[in-house]
């Protein structure tokens, strides 16, 4: 969600069921299987989604924001948040310079654009009388928060069920924050609906909106949830999480869908329409129940979830690690000059939420370096600066076998202006700290632009389906 950062980290096991059984779902990693792509059915409903909403001003000067690069983990700690019926489809739109991908949905009957983010797993949307504070916890006008709505009012709805004693609570790795109630409610998304679904619904926020979106839509597995049996939230811990399943996995229990697939195509914007546009609408799709319906190759792998240890918090299929994140196993990055560089990493996930690339430092150093003129290391943001009008090494992702390269017009993104009105650029392939098991890497918007990638979170599947050039 806008390369936002979960920052609570839970010691594991995760779970404690005999808080949450009624509703708890565990994920275990299974055996590694085959990587020849599985058939995936299309998905039998398209809805578009034409909207738009200018952005606040301040939100033009967007270097800092992009800088929010992927947690450190310890070990024996929980993985932490990278920062957001039969089949439907719903276009999805963009904005905040295409670094948030956003779908229109209903929540008790209420309309809202919502952040499509597979590296959480809450949905959430903000109460109708939220009170918005800063990153320092100062209270501040409700404008600040720019939210897209005025919130969800549930006393509107007819079919929200509050969940009385249990508190939503979220902290990202940049400062923001939300808090406050937890219930069940409808959620509907083109013809996907939801009923009974578990929502955090938070009255606290400290959240850095675009104007536009007024929540978010979390896809990933129940061990990210946050949802936990104590009104304070500064008394959330691991002790008293209530694991839940997400939308999906709910939709997926309630027979909405066939297949238990749902799949995601995120279309680019233009270098100019990034620069002075503050929204896209009809960015690509979101897709329930079969494979997004956007032409692709016959370049395509399915390969196995990859769990984590419930010991050492590392990636591994053992015989009882639990699924978190949508991990995948990357062979390689192959790029001019890869052949010096260690370059494969199996802690890296597929996160809609984040814009960049996060690999390996001495991955992104090499690659950086291939650009002519050469891309220059930041220090004030730790990112590589690049000219705008810099040739582009080619760049490629090897998982499954299957190679997967990344267009040049993806390495290449506006990121605000200097005090002279200069644009300044940053490369899509940026350093994600070292190489060592405890770091999570992220394979975000810039690779995803390039992929159908398609979910199946019940086999712990990921099918990746190279699109055709657009």
């Amino acid at each position: 969600m806008g390369i936002r950062t979960l920052l609570l980290a839970l010691t594991l096991p995760l779970f404690d069921l005999a808080h949450a059984e009624f509703h708890a779902i565990r994920h275990l990693s299974l055996a590694p299987r085959s990587q020849e792509a599985v058939a995936l059915p299309p998905a039998e409903f398209n809805v578009a989604i034409t909207a738009k909403t200018p952005r606040r001003a301040s939100k033009r000067n967007a270097l800092a924001s992009l800088r929010r690069k992927p947690g450190k983990r310890s070990p024996g700690k929980r993985p932490l948040r990278l920062p957001g019926g039969g089949g439907s489809t719903v276009v999805v739109d963009g904005s905040d310079f295409d670094e948030e991908y956003l779908t229109n949905a209903t929540v008790g009957g209420q309309h809202f654009s919502l952040i499509i983010d597979t590296g959480s797993s809450d949905t959430w949307v903000a109460h109708k009388n939220f009170n918005c504070f800063d990153i320092d916890g100062n209270p501040v006008s409700p404008q600040t928060c720019a939210f897209g709505t005025k919130g969800f009012d549930t006393a509107a709805s007819k079919t929200f069920q509050l969940f009385p004693n249990v508190s939503f609570n979220i902290t990202y790795g940049d400062g923001e924050f939300l808090s406050g109630p937890v219930g069940f409610d409808t959620v509907s998304i083109g013809g996907f609906s939801v009923a009974k679904q578990e929502i955090g619904v938070p009255t606290l926020t400290a959240w850095e909106g675009d104007g536009i979106n007024t929540g978010l839509i979390g896809l990933a597995f129940p061990g990210l949830t946050s949802v936990f049996n104590t009104t304070d939230p500064t008394k959330a811990s691991n002790a008293n999480q209530l694991p839940y399943s997400p939308l999906f996995l709910s939709g997926v229990a309630q027979k909405k869908v066939k297949n238990p697939f749902f799949s995601i195509a995120l279309d680019r914007g233009s270098f100019d329409q990034q620069e002075n546009d503050p929204f896209d609408p009809n960015l690509g799709f979101l897709s329930f129940g079969g494979i997004a319906p956007v032409p692709v190759t016959n370049t395509a792998v399915t390969v196995p979830v990859e769990g984590y240890s419930t010991t050492t918090g590392i990636p591994s299929n053992a015989p009882g690690s639990e699924f978190f994140f949508y991990t995948v196993n990357v062979e390689s990055f192959t790029f001019p000059g890869s052949k010096g560089v260690v370059t494969a990493n199996n802690n890296t996930i597929l996160d809609t939420g984040t814009t960049l690339n996060f690999v390996p430092d001495p991955v992104a150093a090499a690659y950086n370096a291939q650009f002519k003129p050469a891309a220059v290391l930041d220090p004030d943001f730790d990112l590589f600066v690049v000219e705008c009008n810099a040739t582009v090494p080619d760049f490629a992702v090897v998982i499954g076998g299957k190679s997967f390269t990344i267009d040049p017009r993806d390495q290449i993104l506006p990121a605000g202006t200097d005090d002279n009105g200069t644009i300044i650029c940053i490369t899509g392939t940026q350093p994600g700290g070292p190489d060592v098991p405890e770091d999570i890497f992220i394979l975000g918007d810039v690779f995803l632009h390039n992929v159908v990638s398609t979910y199946n979170p019940v086999a712990g599947e990921i099918t990746l389906t190279e699109r055709a050039k657009y």
